[in-house]
């Protein structure tokens, strides 16, 4: 099989072209494991993290990607709940233990043994993969290969974030960068939160635009005031600075929620951080860590029952790195796409 494998870590400053496209022997699935001919795989944030290495350590090589969709092709001789023919998707949980006290609770995003699919196991910028059967889920038939792909991460990993802010209908929303996850956000809060209003805090003029032809009832710069202090925040972007603008416009008793599983620079340490005016009032601040199975099975539902229909942009295998240089600069409309079938 093809595949775009990541064998050491750097800076893409320095290195546009850190993935390398190989020929690899196919791979076989386990007794519990299902073999996946790859169509399309979502190109995250994250994995700019796992390359210029802000995430924990990734197996190296590794083949990245986790916002998979294809067709199960192959079964291991104990699966019961996949069958060939199947279309599925693989999201950046790719097993958890599922014995200790998160994993009963249904928090395996906790788990101490949580595997990362495109990090600590191969991922989707291939043309196969293997991956535990019970964690593949169906993708609904209200999507193309290329819509479903961004919903098992961005899609995935918004979902909790918004049901994490525990705002109400009427409370207003902001949302603090606007790219695969924020705009996907926004669809939903206007689905579910009818009369709420969402403000979006963007680095670009593009974004800002995207963000009111969405519905957004205001769009600025991150570092602006909104024209009203906002009950909950949910933040995107990959750098600190927004944090602390978004703590500024937060509302007494309010919550920022941090959707992030790193960010980029140290900037942080220079900040300003004013304890009246960014912090007091009881307002809270509440990080991300992955996402759950059943954070991954709710949303596919409740996006096809909203039908909705995320912006992609479409790149062929062998230009995952330019993808990864276009999300690196900004260069974002929706979310970025590997066509691999």
């Amino acid at each position: 099989m093809k595949a775009m494998v990541l064998t050491h870590l750097s800076k893409l400053a320095g290195n546009p072209r850190p993935l390398t496209l190989v020929e690899m022997p196919d791979p076989v699935p386990d007794d519990h494991g299902v073999l996946i001919q790859v169509s399309v795989c979502g190109v995250c944030h994250t994995e700019l993290d796992e390359i210029e290495g802000r995430t924990p350590p990734p197996r190296l090589p590794v083949i990245p990607g986790h916002q998979v969709v294809g067709r199960v092709v192959a079964i291991g001789d104990r699966v019961t709940s996949v069958a060939l023919g199947d279309r599925v998707g693989v999201a950046w949980i790719f097993s958890a233990c599922g014995k200790c006290k998160f994993c009963r609770a249904g928090n395996e995003n906790l788990c101490t043994d949580f595997i990362a699919t495109g990090r600590d196991a191969n991922g989707g910028y291939a043309e196969l993969m293997t991956v535990p059967e019970h964690f593949v889920y169906p993708i609904p038939s209200a999507f193309s290969d290329a819509e479903a792909a961004p919903l098992l991460c961005a899609g995935a990993i918004g979902y909790r974030s918004l049901r994490l802010t525990q705002i109400r209908d009427g409370a207003r929303l902001g949302l603090t960068g606007f790219g695969a996850s924020g705009h996907l956000v926004l669809k939903m809060a206007r689905h579910q939160y009818p009369n709420s209003e969402v403000y979006v805090f963007a680095r670009s003029a593009e974004e800002r635009r995207f963000a009111l032809e969405l519905g957004a009832a205001w769009a600025g710069e991150s570092d602006q005031l909104a024209p009203h202090k906002l009950d909950a925040i949910i933040d995107t972007t990959p750098a600190w600075a927004p944090i602390v603008h978004a703590l500024a416009n937060l509302e007494a008793g309010g919550r920022l929620v941090i959707n992030a599983i790193r960010k980029e620079d140290d900037k942080h340490k220079l900040l300003e951080l004013d304890y009246p005016k960014h912090l007091w009032l009881e307002k809270e601040i509440k990080s991300v860590a992955n996402i759950t199975r059943r954070d991954v099975s709710e949303f596919l539902e409740l996006a096809a029952a909203m039908r909705m229909q995320p912006e992609v942009q479409r790149y062929p295998l062998s230009d995952a790195n330019r993808a990864l240089v276009d999300l690196k600069a900004g260069n974002i409309r929706g979310a970025k796409v590997l066509q691999i079938a």
